[in-house]
């Protein structure tokens, strides 16, 4: 499978069958942080997602960059092929969502 990186959209991409998937990444606070992966139904259960986010994952660590995982299939797939603490260049974060509620404002 070849898989091509197009540094100026954020994207690693591979085609089969006439359908593209794709990751899509943004690089901020010394890491790669993948937002998105993408892959038609038509081309799925091929292993090409677990593909594409190892190829952005490698590129960061070869560039020393942390493993962000914005995308929710990214982030299962550092909990299912952890980052060898002597290959890791940064931390390995995944970011979390989460609605904060304020509090009852005080009033003494």
């Amino acid at each position: 499978m070849e898989i091509l990186h197009d540094k100026e959209r954020h994207r690693f991409s591979t085609s089969a069958d006439g359908k593209t998937g794709y990751v899509t990444y943004d690089i901020h606070d010394g890491g790669l942080d993948i937002r998105h992966t993408v892959v038609p139904e038509e081309i799925g259960g091929r292993g090409i997602a677990s593909a594409l986010v190892k190829a952005a994952y490698d590129y960061a660590r070869g560039k020393g960059l942390a493993c962000i995982a914005t995308c929710r299939y990214a982030a299962v797939w550092l909990e299912r092929h952890p980052i060898p603490r002597d290959q890791e260049p940064g931390l390995v974060r995944r970011r979390k969502l989460r609605l904060v509620i304020p509090s009852e404002p005080d009033t003494a």
